[in-house]
């Protein structure tokens, strides 16, 4: 018999219950269509997902023209969108756990999608903010329960590569943000695309026949026919009756005998406070690298001298950096452990980021902003898969909720200081030395985290 399934005999000679711990299903299972299928749609609506947000770089530098925006100003913009996902984060972490991740996913999708289409008609900066604010509730909903997701129905030995690859759409949306922009932006405006932002809306019924629910709520949720029906996709040598009943690891009592707490305090508790602490910083700086990068970088490139289509490549390098550094990242970790990859990316985003204050040649500047790419928001994907490796079970949804929080006031607050140092007009190389000191308190966060 399968050493996660065993039987249960009833007294009065009725039918022999057969129970078959899921978790354990999951974690010895091989690489079949249904996990393809699950990385495809997972990967589909984390591209749209960063798409949106990565359009914001692309239309600032002619927001600013249109609506005579100063560097505050348009910092402030850009972080309305970031601060919608802070509470995005929140928000809809907790909800999935309740309602399920496969509605919020939706819910989530309708958002970003929807309310950025919309950014196209904004009359004025303050509408625009306000839109850009719903979306992002959207665009913050969505990544965590996706990582989930994605993790929840991963293979232990592929964990990491599996999510690092679905993270990997949000790069892969960027690219597109950065191409489609270059070409259309000048002859069509901005708002084209904005227009494009509402594809996925169009493609609903499709993502919600083919999306899988999260087999860990539809146990809790009693639901345990869907269940079957996913657990035999998953493996199918198992033999599945109606009389199978669908378990989950339990989380195992405290000293007190009371089960597990779930809540805040319990990131806190057992040994996790400092290793808590160092994730919140690594989160923090890292996305504040990566939405300064994403929001300014046109426009910093536009100040030293490129072209308006020059300097939207710069996010189409800084994107396929990310690509790259993302599964790359994954696959090391697999076979390493996430943390000397994770510590070695940090430490080569400093050096990169802090390069481009030098004058070199475009071949070397775009080959310094993939790196730039591939160890900020490559790393700020590694740090996920870490992290649901760093929280048992019963408070794994909570630390990455909490995490994506914290680490979205990095996201609002980078932009803006940002703002605040082109203000002061200092010469074009402080500008990326300051945004390389975050990669270096990141560095140190993640050397000092325990191991284990």
């Amino acid at each position: 018999m399968n050493q996660h399934t065993h039987t249960a005999g009833v007294a009065g000679g009725a039918p022999t219950e057969h129970v078959v711990n899921v978790n354990d299903v999951i974690d010895n299972a091989t690489f079949k269509p249904f996990h393809w299928q699950v990385l495809f749609w997972c990967l589909l609506i984390i591209i749209f997902d960063g798409y949106d947000l990565v359009i914001y770089g692309v239309a600032l530098p002619l927001l600013m023209e249109q609506w005579s925006l100063t560097p505050v100003e348009a910092g402030m913009l850009a972080s309305s969108a970031l601060v919608g996902m802070m509470f995005g984060a929140m928000i809809f972490g907790t909800l999935a756990d309740k309602f399920g991740r496969k509605k919020i996913i939706m819910v989530c999708t309708a958002f970003f999608s929807g309310f950025t289409f919309l950014g196209a008609f904004a009359p004025s900066p303050t509408e625009f903010a306000i839109l850009r604010f719903l979306a992002g509730l959207g665009i913050g909903g969505v990544m965590p329960n996706l990582v989930a997701l994605t993790s929840e129905y991963a293979p232990k030995k592929s964990r990491a590569t599996m999510v690092s690859i679905m993270f990997s759409g949000y790069a892969v949306g960027g690219i597109i943000s950065a191409l489609l922009g270059s070409f259309l932006v000048k002859d069509y405006g901005w708002e084209i695309m904005f227009y494009l932002a509402g594809v996925p809306v169009m493609g609903f019924p499709i993502i919600w026949r083919y999306l899988p629910e999260s087999l860990t709520y539809l146990v809790k949720d009693n639901k345990q026919g869907l269940g079957r029906h996913i657990i035999q996709k998953i493996d199918p040598s198992l033999h599945i009756t109606d009389n199978t009943k669908l378990v989950l690891n339990e989380a195992a009592p405290t000293a007190t005998g009371k089960p597990q707490d779930s809540s805040f305090k319990a990131l806190f508790t057992e040994g996790r406070a400092f290793g808590t602490l160092m994730f919140w910083t690594a989160f923090f700086m890292c996305l504040l690298m990566t939405y300064t990068l994403s929001s300014w970088l046109p426009k910093l490139m536009l100040s030293a001298g490129y072209s308006l289509k020059g300097s939207i490549m710069f996010l189409f390098a800084l994107n396929i950096g990310a690509m790259v550094g993302a599964i790359a990242g994954g696959y090391l970790a697999d076979r390493f452990h996430l943390k000397p990859v994770i510590v070695t990316m940090c430490a080569l985003a400093a050096v990169s980021i802090s390069a481009l204050a030098i004058n070199s040649p475009p071949i070397i500047l775009y080959s310094l902003v993939a790196v730039a790419g591939a160890t900020t928001i490559g790393t700020s994907i590694l740090l996920y898969s870490y992290l649901a490796q760093f929280y048992p079970l019963h408070i794994r949804t909570t630390g990455i909720g909490c995490a994506s929080a914290v680490s979205r006031i990095g996201a609002i607050v980078g932009p803006i200081i940002t703002g605040f140092l082109l203000a002061m007009s200092l010469p074009h190389a402080y500008n990326f030395l300051a945004i390389g000191i975050p990669a270096l308190i990141a560095t140190i966060a993640m050397a000092v985290l325990k191991r284990s």
